[in-house]
């Protein structure tokens, strides 16, 4: 582990973050791209909310963990620019906006709103937060937690970036979040997780009952993964030992994605875990990395670092390979940025525990 975090540690400390900060930020605005390509080269076009406010996150915790004071500044100006640009008139803000910053699509995901509360919190911007937490009451759902845009309104997904915006802005010592961080977490308890297999589903009808299989029913690994970090962040601030138990059953059943043949997360399941879509995703390995820091034994630990090795070795460092297909070839695309944020989350848990 020690060899694994020293190597991960080079990569991101003196590759992946100088690129990201230099040609994925638009030096006119100070936004960031959408994606590098695998030469390094920025790629334009539109531009969505939640990478925006993934890379101010990353550029903060960056310079929090001690890898640069020059990421806040890159982090500030690109919080400046998102405020800027991206905010509707009733507090909320917009999904994407287009490479001129004039227009776009400003429907209010609840999604792109967890991330900009993460941001914010990386920054210890609280009078935005509290102004954006309750410009969220218009998308309160009468039988808890949120609706989300669009044709699937009932979802896992975007409540646990909630969660995880909540237990961030707790760290900061503002005990405002606790029932927003409570009522997420007794949420997926309740409905998100599944009592008899333990498995998180993502798709609900408007009472919270997970949708069967034929019309949507769907177990993603990386998400196993990531609820089972969270649950049990949560569990461990409030004694709660049923969700600290529920998050290392998630962890188990993250485990059932790992194709052993490839070595690495599927990108999900059917609800009996048999595969779905057998594409790997870098994130995934990512989660699956950081859950094995908190709940795996050593070789496990090894087993996932090995995996997401093998997604950045590129011509050029700093950028990674996105997608995996099922012979074990990577597939010739672009670097997305939204993956910073899964690679920075995903490996300071190693870095840190091997400090």
């Amino acid at each position: 582990m020690p060899a694994a975090a020293a190597v991960f540690e080079r990569w991101l400390r003196g590759d992946a973050l100088p690129l990201w900060s230099t040609a994925g930020v638009e030096g006119r605005s100070g936004g960031f791209h959408e994606a590098l390509t695998l030469a390094g080269l920025p790629i334009g076009g539109v531009r969505r909310a939640r990478v925006q406010a993934r890379q101010i996150w990353v550029f903060a915790t960056a310079a929090a963990a001690g890898f640069g004071h020059r990421y806040a500044a890159v982090a500030e100006r690109g919080l400046a620019h998102l405020l800027a640009t991206y905010k509707r008139r009733d507090g909320l803000f917009v999904f994407a906006m287009d490479s001129d910053h004039e227009a776009g699509d400003e429907t209010a995901a609840l999604y792109e709103q967890a991330f900009v509360l993460l941001a914010l919190a990386a920054r210890g911007r609280l009078d935005e937060a509290r102004r954006l937490r309750d410009a969220l009451q218009a998308l309160r759902h009468p039988a808890g937690g949120w609706r989300e845009a669009g044709d699937r309104p009932f979802q896992a997904n975007a409540h646990m970036h909630l969660l995880e915006a909540a237990l961030a802005w707790e760290m900061t010592g503002d005990a405002s979040w606790a029932n927003m961080a409570d009522e997420i977490a007794s949420l997926a308890m309740r409905r998100f997780i599944d009592p008899e297999s333990g498995l998180l589903q993502e798709f609900f009808d408007a009472e919270w009952r997970a949708l069967p299989d034929a019309s949507g029913g769907l177990v993603e690994p990386g998400h196993q993964f990531e609820w089972a970090f969270l649950l049990d962040e949560w569990g461990k601030s409030r004694g709660e030992a049923r969700a600290r138990a529920a998050a290392r059953r998630l962890y188990a059943n993250g485990l059932a994605g790992v194709d052993h043949h490839r070595g690495v997360v599927v990108g999900s399941l059917w609800s009996d875990l048999s595969v779905r879509d057998a594409v790997a995703r870098l994130w995934a390995q990512t989660e699956r990395l950081r859950a094995a820091v908190s709940f795996g034994e050593p070789g496990e630990v090894i087993a996932a670092a090995q995996a997401l090795g093998r997604f950045l070795r590129t011509p050029v460092a700093g950028v990674w390979r996105e997608r995996m297909g099922v012979q074990g070839e990577f597939l010739d695309q672009p670097a997305p940025a939204t993956s910073l944020y899964h690679l920075m989350s995903g490996l300071l848990p190693l870095l840190q525990r091997q400090a």
